[in-house]
């Protein structure tokens, strides 16, 4: 008996998913459960497992393809043993001529849309309001092009028709076909290759962009004194790490003066919905991760009433699953603020974009020696710039500078923190 497996529901908002990798080949034994294909969706990377034990019967998509939820991907033979080599052969020969009407069915339909569109727009009858407009305008609807169901006539094809001064839509019609012509323009030298841009690198691009061409973003820079943090860390770091069995980092520190500023400063923490401001009484903090795949930022819920042992053990944890591209969409979604630590990789100063809807992220970055005037003296000090970047739209400069300044003040002075003050 002959299985199906579908592309399962992806979450929220997400309708389709490209194929990463086939764990398993046609004709190879799998067990009920077992992961048999790698999804890459543009937030996550999802597995698919198998719904019964069986054999490979047939792949439907090869990788790379794009599908979309509920999409047909493979057939599974129910029961059966791995198959021999020439059953495979031609399992896999199926699988290999699977994708090709696939892809040129996309190509056939555009350019057939246009002459399907005034043709059987006249096939249909007009709706009354569509109808009124064509007669007052005295227009021949059989030839305005259709976009409506089944090659209906909208009142906006008939509206889009006389903006275009009549034969406007038609010159424009091969307009859809010119983001491809870029590709053959780009000739590659030799030493160059092309390499398809992920789900995620591609919504990782949009959503920066859209971040820059939608939210008045200012920057704000301070630099804090680390010798105390540093001093804190160092004293309690085995014993934090016996009890808890994770290690004491920095990251903890600076969730707990985030959180305690957000209290203060509740502007940062909110977000503009149309015209209006949503104001959070909770902080779910996201934590900016770098993968092999590309930037996730998953959050930390209820931060501020997690302990210090619970944030190191979640960031940890976070950030394995991140790495191996386990995380769940539920986990990267709805943050109320950001925090990125540039300083990992060496970054010295950078101006991190906001994280869409939010308003508010926090750039920390590398420790180094400086040279500083302490008490009219010069004494070398471990330091870190801090760097807040704001939507203006919702954060006036004085709650942003107060913000940080707040942020630098609990890490100078850890024990504030600790005692809310």
């Amino acid at each position: 008996m002959a299985t199906e497996v579908k592309v399962p529901a992806l979450g929220e908002s997400v309708s389709e998913a490209t194929v990463a990798k086939w764990y398993k080949k046609v004709g190879e034994s799998v067990a009920a459960d077992e992961p048999i294909v790698e999804l890459e969706t543009d937030k996550v990377t999802v597995e698919v497992n198998a719904p019964v034990a069986g054999a490979i019967a047939e792949l439907i998509v090869g990788e790379g393809d794009e599908v979309e939820v509920g999409a047909l991907i493979a057939m599974i033979n129910e029961g059966a043993e791995g198959a021999a080599a020439p059953a495979e052969e031609k399992a896999e020969a199926k699988a290999e001529e699977a994708p090709a009407p696939k892809k040129e069915e996309p190509k056939a339909a555009p350019a057939a849309a246009p002459a399907a569109a005034t043709t059987t727009n006249s096939d249909h009858p007009l709706a009354p309001a569509v109808r009124k407009l064509v007669e007052d305008k005295n227009l021949d609807p059989s030839k305005i092009p259709a976009t409506g169901k089944d090659g209906r006539l909208t009142k906006g094809d008939v509206l889009n028709f006389l903006e275009g001064g009549g034969s406007a839509p038609r010159a424009a019609a091969p307009a859809p076909s010119a983001p491809a012509a870029p590709k053959p323009e780009r000739e590659l030298r030799e030493g160059e290759e092309r390499v398809k841009m992920s789900k995620l690198r591609q919504t990782i691009a949009r959503r920066l962009k859209e971040a820059q061409n939608t939210a008045a973003m200012l920057t704000t820079y301070n630099e804090v004194d680390m010798t105390n943090l540093l001093a804190c860390r160092n004293k309690y770091k085995e014993g934090f790490e016996k009890k808890h069995g994770v290690k004491l980092g920095f990251m903890s520190f600076f969730i707990k003066a985030c959180t305690t500023a957000l209290k203060e400063w509740p502007a940062v923490n909110a977000e503009i919905d149309g015209n209006s401001f949503i104001y959070k009484n909770y902080c779910d903090i996201g934590v900016a991760v770098g993968t092999p795949q590309g930037l996730v930022v998953p959050v930390i819920r209820s931060a501020e009433e997690k302990t210090f042992a619970d944030l190191e053990s979640t960031i940890v944890d976070f950030g394995k699953r991140a790495r191996e591209g386990k995380l769940g969409m539920d986990e990267m979604t709805g943050g109320s603020f950001t925090i990125s630590n540039g300083g990992v990789f060496g970054s010295l100063l950078s101006s991190p974009i906001l994280n869409a809807p939010q308003s508010g992220i926090l750039g920390m970055h590398k420790t180094q020696m400086r040279p500083v005037a302490i008490d009219g003296k010069v004494e070398i000090r471990p330091m870190m710039y801090l760097a807040l970047s704001y939507d203006h739209r919702i954060i006036d400069g004085r709650e942003a500078v107060s913000f940080l300044v707040r942020v630098k003040e609990c890490i100078e002075n850890p024990e504030r923190i600790l005692l809310d003050i």
